[in-house]
Order: C-alpha cells, then structure tokens, then sequence
C-alpha cells in the first residue's frame, strides 16, 4: 500500500492546487494545518506549527514523501529546519521544497530566510528536491491591486518580474514529488518579463480604472540588485505557458 505525501501549507494558493492533482495522481494526500479540518475524500487534515515545532511527529507518522509549501513574510528558515528533523527522524525518503528565484541573490530578509531553508533541505541528510519559482500571478494582483487603490501609482524604475501561473508551478511540484529525488532543478518562470510598470498598467486596463502613475526609485542594495536582475531566471528556466494577460482576463476582465 502507497503511504499519503504530506503536504505542508496544503490549504493556501499553491496547496490549493497540488492537493487536487496528487488526487487525480490516485495518492492519499495528509495535510499539516494550523487549524483543525474535516477529512475528506482521500484528503487527511492534521494540526500542527511548523514554526513551534508542534504536531509534527503525528503529521509525518509512516509519511515517506513530504511537500514543503508552507510558507510567510517570516521564519521560513527556521520552520524548515523543525520540519527536516522531525522528517530526519520519521525516515521521510523524499522532500520537495519550494523556494524563490533570487533566494541566492536578493539582500532582503525574506530571501535570505528561503535560502536558509534551502539549505536546511540540502543539509538534512534526507533525498530531496528543491524548486524555485518567479512569483505568481496570484501576488502580483494582490500587489498591484494594492498600488491602485492609490491617487497616485508608484512606478519603482528597473523592477521586473517574470510572473508564472501557480496551477503550473502546482503541477510541475507533482511531477517532482511522484518522482526520484533531484537535488536543485531549473526554475520555474512565467513566458514574459514585465517591468512592474507595465503588470499595474496591465491591471488597470484590465479593471477599467485609471491612475496617474510616478516613477520612482528603490535605494540601496535592494534597488541596485532588482535593476541587475538578480531577481530573474533568464537563462536556464523552465517556462510556463499561461500569461499576466491570461490571467488577468480570468480574474479580471
């Protein structure tokens, strides 16, 4: 009989779509929660924190494959390193993680806690896996939509992004969780590169609203690093399909 994959972070945007499809895969899915859940449909509910290290041990009880979604503004190295002990413990044969293009480069805090839990997975001594990923459209409406609700739009100069589909990251996740243990594989990025200009235009056409919008300058080695492109993939990338302006036309239009 196949053990469930455990799946951390099972109920947000990207849990949202890798639970279905280890589903229609035929796996029993367990999904760590803060919250307690009903469950259902092949779909096992479990409480616990990755953060205070609570509930893990029940979570990863005869659990042979984990997908590591969970993740925060915050803390995101340091709930890792709980999560890999406890599964260093259970005999977990494979973890799958999924990280941030720019993990390695970008001087900021939330970087630098996803390149810490990178390293957590790499050093833990388990069979594991690692995918990086742009940022999906699902943040990028929720920043640009922000922005909008402004008088005045701020335009930061020399920011890109190169916005992926989470449904395609979600499906890409299974195909590395259902197969062997791959160490760091290619990113993942959207098929177009935006100036974070252009992803709010993009928006407000698509909402019917209209802005003035302001350039403006980011300082500091955040702004220097974000106009080197430190937070891109531009050669190697594997490359999704489904556009800023597929998306906005679902979501949107």
């Amino acid at each position: 009989m196949t053990s469930p994959i455990l799946v951390t972070g099972g109920t947000g945007t990207l849990g949202g779509h890798v639970v279905p499809l280890l589903r229609a895969a035929g796996r029993d899915v367990r999904v760590l929660s803060r919250r307690a859940r009903e469950s259902a449909d092949g779909v096992a509910y479990v409480t616990g924190d990755l953060l205070k290290g609570e509930g893990l041990e029940a979570a990863l009880d005869g659990i042979e494959t984990v997908l590591h979604l969970a993740g925060g503004p915050k803390g995101d190295d340091e709930a890792t390193r709980n999560l890999v002990r406890a599964a260093s413990r259970a005999g977990v044969r494979h973890l799958v993680y999924i990280s941030v293009i720019g993990a390695d480069t970008l001087p900021l805090g939330y970087f630098r806690a996803k390149l810490g839990a990178e390293r957590a997975v790499a050093d833990s001594g388990l069979p594991w896996t690692t995918l990086r990923a742009a940022q999906f459209h699902d943040l990028t409406l929720k920043v640009v939509r922000g922005m909008a609700k402004l008088p005045v739009v701020p335009a930061p100069g020399g920011l890109r992004w190169q916005p992926v589909d989470a449904r395609e990251v979600a499906a890409r996740l299974v195909e590395l969780a259902l197969g062997e243990p791959a160490g760091l594989v290619a990113d993942l990025a959207g098929p177009k590169l935006y100036g974070l200009d252009e992803l709010t235009r993009g928006y407000l056409r698509a909402s019917g609203k209209r802005r003035l919008m302001m350039p403006v300058r980011i300082p500091g080695k955040a702004g220097r690093a974000y106009r080197a492109g430190e937070n891109l993939s531009l050669e190697g990338a594997a490359v999704g399909e489904r556009t800023w302006e597929d998306f906005l036309a679902e979501r949107v239009g």
